[in-house]
């Protein structure tokens, strides 16, 4: 008889155990598989090898301890092992098919790699590292290289590692369930940086489920590939100490911050049109931020996510940079790159819902494991996403630390976290009866603020000088006050109520902007109720809403004038910036994520105009303590004339701390030349203008005020001395005391 003929021998394992094994269906394989002691004390080892036809045991030298035997024809393979043998003692496995012979070792002669530490925090939902603990990790155990695998699925009957590896047979290596918080693992032998993985589960009911990406995976495929490739910590060695300590000590509602929001993928390509990688895009960015003195850049979500089109706001891997632009360590690089020349790195951050995809967390263990089962509480109706259930600690720690990964392994100055003003309420976007109320009855989302204050905690604990901003739509209170002041802890909202007015106003004919004149004015009642950034983000040149230059209204000359005046107004406003790539220059067409900006534009005078003004907008900004300091401070701002809408001027001026010197802001919203305008200041002596962008160099008419302008003791705006100006058409200009 031959081997692969044997009959199963008497103290083989029972039959049900073999066909669990076989079919897939053995929830704990170590009851199995690996060695085990029987009644007698003998040693006896099993193992799946369907690929096999002769199984040996031997020792890690290559001597023979004992043949098995194939119990099963589909490749169950039994046998005793030598006397003396014990738990622990080291052991290989030599198989033979044919003409062809190898050796692996059995991931079932391994003892767990997690602890009961690990499973209690992770069960708990307090492990702030979790990272370290779950998904792909290549180690070193009990003296052999290979990689552990960790994932959560409390309601799992069976989960498996798959891949090129096994054939993506979730029989062979199935893994261990830990204790009572749903933690599988397995540590495979063998296995190294670099190969290709998912999660086979079957589900709560048993039914087998799409084979699962790693929800801790470092780095993925490159879509529309989905699966997950062991990684390891990104191995990166850091240049940007100076950065980091600088930044550990800065102040930011005091310091300027003015970012230049990009998406990777459509801020510049390639001759052909082809996507850049993160090398390439970072040492570009590096020359034109610092060329334009922008001090932030913020990156539209870099997350892994399927679908381009969602531009990452529909991301599958919290944990991974998307490969669409290269690796882990090339991201890495391009954040230290940015911070060696001084310009921080904010990143948008989606903790707000995620995507259906088949391959993602959804229904990811048979059930609705990280969103809700009812869809009233757990599907947006906006996105065709689900959201995710905060009031689940074990979800709520993978979101909190997936926060606070980016924050620490890669250096991430500030998350923006997206679409808060979703998480903030249960009836978001629903009609009457389409939502759940709490348990007060109201439409607060108590866990979804939980878990916001939480996070915002946590990011200050951990990584000391990082910061969170809101894109926060609605009038919640105290978005930007601390926790322990009864806030959400986030250091800065976004004023979207300054954007949608501020945009209202400036799309108005300039005859008409004196009925309007409020929308310009209604910001400053509220400026200081929250920690403000001013965005004029990539929502606002999309989807049919045209580009910013052609919101504005008139002819060629008018728009560029109108956006000129626009910008230089809201760089004056209290309140940190926010502009979207190609507004700077004045970009037409509406935003492609398909397709580079268009830089050849610059080659039109009014375009370089454009950039030149919004380089000297950022220049004075930094340099003019006035206009940043108390940009959360209402000591910061004074109005010199916000009533005169007949003329549609705005006067201000913007204060620094006792000592530094005043800026006057004052914006014509007419096409209108107003000679001889007096404007009170607040001290006398000379002012000159500082900017104003009229000027040539931006491609104005030239109306400027030249030289030393002297404050004269006239009385003007409730003030002894006043100067006369002359304002130029569609303008913003700004002065100074000569001090």
């Amino acid at each position: 008889m031959s081997d692969t003929e044997a009959q199963p021998n008497k103290a083989a394992p029972d039959a049900a155990r073999i066909e669990a094994i076989i079919r897939g269906r053995m929830g704990d394989p170590f009851e199995l598989l690996g060695p085990h002691r029987d009644a007698d004390g003998t040693m006896t080892l099993t193992v799946f090898a369907p690929d096999a036809a002769k199984v040996i045991a031997v020792t890690p030298e290559g001597d023979d301890l004992a043949p098995l035997e194939r119990v099963n024809p589909e490749g169950v393979f039994w046998g005793k092992l030598p006397e003396g043998f014990e738990f622990g003692t080291p052991y290989r496995l030599r198989m033979k098919a044919g003409a062809h012979e190898w050796e692996r070792d059995d991931p079932y002669r391994f003892t767990p790699v997690l602890g009961e530490m690990d499973e209690y925090l992770v069960a708990e939902g307090r492990h702030e590292e979790i990272w370290k603990r779950l998904g792909a990790h290549p180690i070193s155990h009990e003296g052999v290289e290979g990689v552990c695998f960790a994932v959560w699925a409390p309601n799992a009957r069976r989960v498996s590692v798959v891949g090129h590896f096994n054939a993506w047979d979730g029989r062979r290596h199935p893994l261990r369930r830990r204790f009572g918080a749903g933690l599988w693992e397995l540590f495979v032998p063998g296995l190294a940086i670099g190969d290709l993985y998912k999660f086979e589960i079957v589900g709560a009911h048993g039914d087998l489920q799409p084979l699962k990406a790693d929800p801790m995976s470092f780095r993925q495929e490159q879509p529309p590939a989905t699966g997950s490739i062991v990684h390891g910590m990104h191995r990166h060695e850091w240049q940007d100490a100076e950065w980091m300590a600088r930044r550990n000590k800065s102040t930011l509602h005091e310091n300027p911050v003015s970012i230049y929001e990009v998406h990777l993928g459509s801020w510049r390509r390639g001759a052909d049109g082809e996507v850049l990688d993160y090398d390439t895009i970072g040492a570009m960015l590096v020359d034109y931020l610092r060329d334009m003195n922008f001090t932030h850049v913020e990156f539209m979500p870099v997350s892994e996510h399927p679908f381009t089109g969602s531009w990452g706001y529909q991301p599958v891997g919290l944990f991974a940079p998307t490969s669409r632009y290269g690796t882990p360590e090339q991201f890495a690089a391009m954040v230290d790159r940015l911070h060696q020349a001084g310009i921080g790195v904010i990143v948008d951050w989606v903790p707000a819902h995620f995507p259906t995809d088949a391959h993602g967390l959804a229904n990811f263990d048979g059930t609705a494991l990280y969103e809700h089962a009812d869809p009233r509480q757990g599907f947006h109706q906006d996105w065709n996403t689900l959201i995710y259930n905060f009031g689940r600690n074990e979800v709520a720690n993978f979101l909190r630390c997936s926060g606070t990964f980016w924050l620490d392994k890669y250096h991430i100055d500030a998350l923006r976290v997206d679409a808060v003003a979703s998480m903030l309420y249960l009836d978001y976007s629903r009609n009457e009866g389409e939502w759940i109320p709490n348990q007060y009855g109201g439409r607060e989302n108590l866990d979804a603020i939980e878990f916001l204050k939480d996070t915002n905690h946590q990011v200050q604990v951990r990584t000391p000088g990082a910061a969170t901003i809101a894109e926060e739509s609605t009038a919640f209170p105290g978005v930007s006050r601390p926790v322990d002041q009864g806030g959400l802890g986030f250091d800065f909202k976004w004023n979207m109520g300054w954007m949608h007015d501020s945009l209202s106003y400036i799309q108005e004919d300039p005859i008409n902007r004196k009925y309007h004149h409020h929308q310009m004015t209604f910001s400053i009642h509220y400026a200081w109720s929250e920690n403000f950034v001013l965005p004029i983000s990539h929502d606002e040149v999309v989807h049919g809403k045209g580009s910013l230059l052609n919101k504005m209204p008139g002819d060629r000359w008018q728009k560029f004038a109108n956006l000129r005046a626009y910008l230089g107004f809201m760089w004056t406003h209290p309140g940190k910036k926010l502009l979207f790539m190609g507004c700077e220059f004045g970009q037409e067409r509406e935003w492609n994520h398909d397709q580079s900006l268009d830089w050849h534009l610059l080659e039109d005078e009014k375009h370089k105009g454009a950039q030149n003004l919004v380089r000297d907008l950022n220049r004075i900004y930094r340099d003019e303590r006035a206009l940043h300091v108390l940009d959360c401070d209402p000591a910061g701002f004074e109005w010199v004339d916000g009533a005169d809408d007949q003329k549609s001027i705005f006067a201000f001026l913007r204060k620094g701390r006792s000592g530094s010197r005043p800026a006057l802001v004052i914006s014509n919203m007419t096409p209108v030349v107003r000679e001889d305008y007096r404007i009170g200041v607040p001290e006398g002596g000379e002012w000159m203008e500082l900017l104003n962008t009229d000027a040539e160099i931006y491609g104005g008419s030239g109306v400027i005020n030249s030289g030393r302008i002297t404050a004269r003791p006239e009385e003007c705006h409730g003030r002894s001395v006043s100067l006369s100006l002359t304002l130029p058409p569609l303008a913003t200009v700004v002065l100074v005391p000569d001090r």
